[in-house]
């Protein structure tokens, strides 16, 4: 096995030669120190590497049965110290290579490599530089470039005896074993590369089925309203086309989706939708856009394009309908970025790190199934609206889904709030203002409330009566939540998560009161070491829905309840709050995903035992997922 792999290995080299070009690329940098600076002979000091490698590229690790090149330092003079240990790397990724028939280690992003080092008991007092030399394989998805990169460092010898509390920091042997059981782990990004080796059709099944999935979320139903009401509004255009318009459409949510999120990942990283889609400022603009158009449905104005825009062309009707619904299709996108799911997740990691087919392919057939079911949202009204007679019921229509879009306003609004910690938009003022809402749809209904565009209402039909009568009664139910009655679990993910006085502490619901959550996973783990428990790691947004929708609906199940208190459970922020930067980085290169939510199973000494895939309303298999992390403990 050894000698298929150093022939290959020589293979490779002289194939490198062609390509001699690319070893000036700064794909890797790194800085040398040593602690302590003053030692005696006798003494041990640590040699730290600062090593930062490009996106896009990895270096092997140092364990020679896990690496075609494994990575080393090699020193000019080795009569000064002698090496304790090998290098001590930081846990590495790993990955199963057919083509070598391997389980191989590697290493990217930014990390530390340390080795300890015994200076020699004979050296005499003074100053020294040693010269060093830092060998490695820098590869990316198409090539790899050997490196042997020269430095120093300086060592500072004092007169006198060796101090025995003098101690060399220690240094990791690792195993075989304790890189393949990180293998074991990788789940996630191991179906995903499991998918791609099976073929195209294969990888595409696993698309459209993750599309169909992410339709049965949260994430999307804000765009129902808004989607239904522009389009009865565009029906009513006597140039408009309702299968091209719906076709326009559902194109644009594909190509927006697709080319966003991939342009978003190669310039901001894997987390760059999220990023964008967690802004406060994107969530303003989200929420103003419902109010305008809840507005405007409400009759209060017509939405037109700026004049200069209509100019464009000579058709003015066909280029503002287009240049409309592809805004819409962009608005859209965003709100769906609010929760990656996880499949997405692994594509943003795989293109942030430079793969381009099959996350071009994933995310355009993800994309299209996503896509369809809002074809026909968008198709069906626009028939309704040229239907005879229609225009005092289809009227009502409108001002239904103005009453619905400024509901949905508050849930954007409500981000920001979050994010921001205004503490003005709270859990109990949105959903004050969604009771009023319902009362009023129920009011407008029965006719109580009229607005510029309706017709007079002689008398009220059964339909009307009885839909007036499920929004009064949704607004009793809605009513109920103000004073401490248990909602729904759908309903109460809308809502923002309750935050305490302090604005210290989330409590996602009553039966979590007595969870105690950590924020931070350092303390997670000096915890977990205390009492030896597993640690339960919950990376979760402010701003994401299907999060709110998993603890309220599934955390909040007695069973896990009860099956939590097992585990030391921390709550990682990813788009707001303390750390929450670094807590979304450590989801990408540690856990290969950006996804929303994400969980995963640490022991008490930061190893991954299992990990879950998101948003799943199948309490039994989440509860599986606690055991297998306490069996396996």
């Amino acid at each position: 096995m050894k000698i298929n792999n150093f022939l290959t290995l020589i293979l490779l080299t002289i194939s490198f030669s062609q390509n001699a070009f690319l070893d000036d690329l700064n794909t890797v940098s790194f800085d040398a120190s040593v602690q302590p600076n003053n030692i005696r002979a006798g003494e041990s000091i640590q040699l730290k590497l600062d090593v930062s490698i490009e996106r896009k590229f990895h270096i092997y690790s140092v364990h020679p049965d896990l690496s075609l090149s494994p990575t080393n330092i090699e020193y000019a003079d080795s009569n000064f110290f002698s090496v304790v240990g090998i290098i001590n790397e930081p846990t590495p990724k790993t990955s199963y290579d057919e083509n070598f028939d391997m389980v191989i280690a590697y290493l990217d992003g930014n990390f530390e490599l340390t080795q300890g080092l015994v200076i020699n008991q004979e050296l005499e007092p003074g100053e020294y530089e040693i010269e060093a030399v830092f060998s490695y394989l820098a590869c990316d998805e198409t090539k790899c470039i050997p490196h042997w990169d020269d430095f120093s460092f300086p060592i500072s010898i004092e007169s006198g005896e060796s101090r025995e509390d003098h101690t060399l920091i220690p240094t990791s042997e690792y195993t075989v074993a304790t890189y393949l059981e990180v293998d074991d782990s990788a789940t996630d990004m191991g179906s995903l590369d499991e998918a791609i080796n099976e073929g195209l059709f294969s990888f595409l099944l696993l698309a459209f089925s993750m599309g169909l999935l992410a339709l049965l979320t949260p994430c999307v139903f804000p765009m129902i309203p808004i989607t239904v009401s522009y389009f009865t509004k565009q029906g009513e255009d006597d140039g408009s086309s309702p299968v091209r318009d719906a076709g326009i459409y559902a194109l644009g949510i594909i190509v927006i989706f697709t080319g966003l999120g991939l342009i978003l990942a190669f310039t901001l990283g894997a987390t760059g939708a999220n990023q964008l889609a967690s802004s406060p400022w994107m969530n303003i603009f989200i929420a103003s856009l419902f109010v305008i158009f809840a507005f405007s449905l409400f009759g209060h104005f017509e939405l037109q394009l700026p004049a200069s825009l209509r100019q464009f062309s000579l058709n003015q009707e066909s280029k503002g309908g287009v240049l409309g619904i592809l805004f819409m299709a962009f608005t859209f996108t965003i709100t769906s970025f609010t929760c990656t799911v996880q499949f997405v997740g692994l594509l943003l990691v795989a293109a942030s790190n430079g793969s381009i087919l099959w996350p071009v392919i994933g995310m355009l057939a993800f994309a299209t199934t996503f896509a369809m079911p809002f074809f026909f949202l968008a198709l069906f009204p626009q028939y309704l609206a040229r239907l005879p007679k229609s225009g005092g019921w289809l009227n009502s229509v409108k001002v239904i889904m103005g009453f619905l879009e400024l509901g949905a306003a508050m849930k954007f609004i409500s981000n920001v709030d979050l994010v921001w910690q205004w503490g003005i938009f709270t859990n109990q003022v949105v959903l004050a203002v969604w009771v009023v809402l319902s009362f009023m749809m129920g009011f407008y209904l029965l006719g109580k409330i009229k607005l510029p565009h309706d017709s007079d209402l002689d008398r009220i039909g059964v339909p009307r009566l009885m839909l007036s009568i499920v929004t009064l009664t949704f607004g009793l139910y809605l009513s109920g939540g103000l004073f401490g009655q248990q909602l729904h679990g759908l309903i109460d993910s809308y809502l923002p998560p309750i935050v305490d006085s302090s604005r210290e502490n989330i409590v996602i619901s009553p039966s979590e009161e007595s969870l105690i959550w950590v924020d931070n996973l350092a303390d997670g783990l000096t915890i977990a070491k205390a009492e030896q428990k597993p640690i339960f790691v919950d990376f979760t947004g402010y701003t994401c829905t299907n999060c709110r929708w998993m603890e309220m609906n599934v955390f909040e199940d007695i069973r896990v309840v009860k099956k939590f208190e097992e585990f030391i459970t921390v709550r990682l922020f990813t788009d707001g709050g303390d750390n929450y930067k670094e807590n979304r980085q450590m989801e990408v290169d540690r856990f290969g995903t950006a996804a929303l939510p994400f969980y995963v199973i640490l022991s008490p000494d930061n190893k991954e035992i299992t990990r879950f895939h998101g948003m799943d309303p199948n309490v039994n298999k989440f509860l599986e997922f606690l055991e297998k992390g306490t069996e396996q403990f």
